[in-house]
């Protein structure tokens, strides 16, 4: 049966069950329960008071019986002939919290879930696999997904019903009925979970099943193509009511710019980094980026934070710097590592996931402003202030509430105002500190306290770009303190785990963890040459290459068991795809080590997604710069002497594609070092197709070799 059909059947027999959906968006929010997990006197406690995700604590004390995702949950619904509830959300979910007001705190509600369903919640961030299956389920049917989701489930974890945000009328109703059809026409049920469980299946089976594709620049090109017919000229990113930034496309299309000299695909980029940084988006007071735009030019976000999106956003501003020279990039690369160090990090060196949208069930209260407060705090400044932040009658957000939002530009500004640079830049410092000693007086939206080795993994790569960039210990410092952190508490007995939090029970673990840290581990080797961190990402990827095989070329995202099938996911999502960052990873080391397998590996994967990114790059991204590694000419940059360190710092700062820059101050074995190594010389070697040009001692000579080799950069051209 062809997959066409198969959605046909699916949708039809959906008409039959499916009462009622409403959709909600991804917002957030967090209870008031203290967020150490210590609660007072309440009038229900639920089993989710052993678990230490500060999501499911969150629902610790609702009237629902909730249960954690467990097999033990799952064979009482069997045991009892029950369907079963399954609730997926996560602790700064807007939406979420909303439908426990409204449904899972109410009585009636609880009563009637608890008489006829096993519920059970689960924080998505701690399983991303079952949120990733059930949410394709939920795709499948509907087109689309979102949190909270809310699905009804058979005892055996074939789904029959699923929805997001449910109001509590209708959620009852959407009880009822499936309870009803439940007890009446059990087989019809279980046909028709059946089926959308097999279609489920189906979508993750199918990149598996796809035919190697060449990669050539041709297709990559036709893949970029395709995905400019989306683009927002005039406010970057893509066009839509509702806007995420997505780094890991951005950076691929930069590196699509320098390899072809795009200047359309450049100017793209650019224009959507000015549009960010500048807009609501952008804290511009306490630094770091929110999670989405709800409105198509970047000016009212919804107001959570999210770790993944400020780790990624440090390594595009840093690559962006290195391209310009922009000193604003510079700028929201210092504020958000500060927002980061003071806001996201507990006390011993772990980052937090994320920071609530909401302060006392209002969203958005910790960050705006409104027109009376902003006067008394800036007093004569305030004409300034408000023309340079768009503080307008006609811009408020709502309830009198403003949102930073800076559309005027600098030269604007400065004549209109007859103020220099070094004047503004004074009274921009000012400003956020006059605001930001006035926004801690607020009560503070609370915090998922939850350590997610791949977030923190991504960030040691935001880190390490930002080091690379601008030379700053303290970047490199913290991306090594919190490597450390992630092996002493996320890193077990040669085993990872997702998630970690004090007294965790989590042991789940998936590719993306071991696909990310490996990566981060691998640039730690890059930039300070300590081959301690190549051992340690080889030991990563050794473990993730037999714990998630499968019988393609592909890896699973997870380890299955009866209840959640093993998925094959290609695509990126907020984060880049980890089976991209496999590949990746099998690129960077088999040119390190001249490792043919490795590098066959990361070529046959690459060429089963090459169809999916020539039709669809918006959701490839990580894909995209795996493809341009193949298609396009690959450096192997290589220094080995005592000054190797240096140099490689040195070269670091300009903007490089499609190329790995590593050295040695020692004699190696390893072959990119191997009989390179003299006394008392550091010599730089510049590679390509193997072959290599003679070994010179200046950057400036290395640049030109490459350029030699016909490499086009827009950095590198001026040598």
């Amino acid at each position: 049966m062809n997959l066409d059909f198969r959605l046909m059947k699916i949708n039809s027999l959906f008409l039959v069950f499916t009462y009622i959906l409403i959709l909600g968006s991804c917002k957030n929010q967090n209870k008031t329960e203290d967020i150490n997990g210590e609660f007072g006197n309440h009038d229900f406690t639920n089993d989710l008071i052993n678990e230490t995700s500060p999501y499911l604590l969150q629902h610790a004390h609702n009237p629902v019986a909730w249960k954690p995702w467990s097999d033990d949950a799952f064979k009482k619904a069997a045991d009892e002939n029950k369907l079963v509830v399954l609730s997926v959300g996560y602790s700064t979910c807007h939406w979420c919290h909303v439908m426990e007001e409204e449904s899972f705190e109410d009585v009636e509600v609880a009563k009637l879930m608890n008489d006829k369903f096993i519920s059970i919640k689960v924080d998505r961030e701690e399983r991303p696999d079952l949120d990733m299956v059930y949410q394709t389920a939920l795709q499948l049917v509907n087109g689309t997904g979102g949190w909270p989701m809310n699905a009804i489930i058979m005892p055996n974890g074939s789904p029959v019903y699923l929805g997001t945000y449910h109001e509590k009328e209708d959620w009852k109703n959407v009880l009822v009925k499936f309870s009803t059809e439940y007890e009446k026409n059990p087989e019809k049920m279980q046909e028709y979970a059946t089926m959308l469980a097999d279609g489920v299946q189906e979508v993750y089976e199918q990149p598996a099943n796809q035919m190697v594709n060449a990669i050539t620049t041709e297709k990559i090109d036709n893949g970029i193509s395709e995905w400019a017919t989306m683009w927002d000229s005039e406010w970057g990113g893509n066009l839509g009511e509702q806007k995420f930034i997505l780094p890991t496309n951005l950076i691929m299309l930069l590196e699509y710019a320098d390899l072809q000299q795009d200047n359309n695909a450049k100017n793209h980029v650019l224009n959507t980094l000015e549009k960010i940084t500048q807009g609501g988006i952008y804290d511009h007071v306490d630094g770091g980026f929110f999670r989405y735009s709800t409105d198509q030019t970047w000016k009212v976000p919804h107001f959570e934070k999210m770790l993944y999106d400020n780790a990624q956003m440090l390594s595009l501003l840093s690559k962006a710097y290195k391209l310009t020279g922009n000193e604003d990039y510079k700028i929201r690369i210092q504020e958000t590592f500060k927002f980061l160090q003071t806001e996201m990090r507990n006390s011993d060196g772990g980052y937090f996931s994320a920071m609530d949208a909401d302060t006392g069930g209002e969203e958005g209260v910790y960050y705006v402003w409104t027109k009376e407060e902003l006067q008394s705090l800036l007093k004569e400044d305030y004409e300034l202030f408000s023309t340079y932040y768009n503080i307008q009658d006609n811009q408020e957000w709502e309830n009198g509430n403003f949102v930073l939002n800076n559309t005027i530009s600098a030269d604007d500004f400065l004549k209109k105002y007859s103020v220099n640079k070094a004047e503004l830049k004074e009274k921009l410092q000012q400003w956020k500190s006059i605001l930001y000693t006035a926004r801690q007086k607020r009560e503070k939206p609370t915090k998922d306290y939850k350590v997610l080795t791949s977030w923190n993994a991504l960030l040691i790569d935001g880190l390490l770009e930002a080091y690379k960039a601008f030379g700053t210990e303290e970047y490199l410092s913290e991306a090594i303190s919190i490597f450390n952190y992630l092996k002493e508490n996320n890193y077990k007995n040669n085993e990872l785990v997702h998630s970690y939090t004090k007294d965790s029970k989590q042991k789940e673990v998936f590719l993306e963890d071991y696909a990310f840290l490996a990566k981060s581990t691998f640039g730690l080797f890059e930039v300070t040459l300590d081959k301690a961190y190549l051992k340690f990402t080889k030991e990563l990827m050794d473990v993730a290459v037999e714990k998630y095989k499968s019988d393609s070329e592909l890896f699973y995202y997870n380890v299955s068991n009866h209840l959640v099938p093993s998925i094959i996911n290609t695509s990126d999502g907020v984060v880049p795809s980890a089976n991209a960052i496999m590949a990746q990873n099998f690129l960077q080391i088999g040119h390190l080590e001249y490792n043919t397998a490795y590098l066959n590996k990361a070529e046959i994967m690459g060429s089963l997604i090459t169809e999916d990114f020539e039709k669809h790059a918006v959701s490839y991204g990580a894909w995209g710069t795996l493809l341009q590694q193949q298609a396009f000419p690959f450096y192997e940059i290589v220094v080995v002497g005592d000054n190797a360190k240096n140099i490689v710092a040195e070269m670091n700062k300009f903007y490089l594609v499609n190329s790995i820059l590593v050295g040695s101050t020692v004699e190696s074995e390893i072959s990119l070092f191997k009989d390179r190594f003299v006394e008392d010389e550091t010599f730089i070697y510049v590679c390509q197709n193997n072959t290599c040009k003679l070994p010179v001692k200046t950057v400036e000579d290395g640049f030109k070799q490459m350029r030699s080799f016909g490499y086009k950069g827009f950095v590198v051209e001026s040598f």
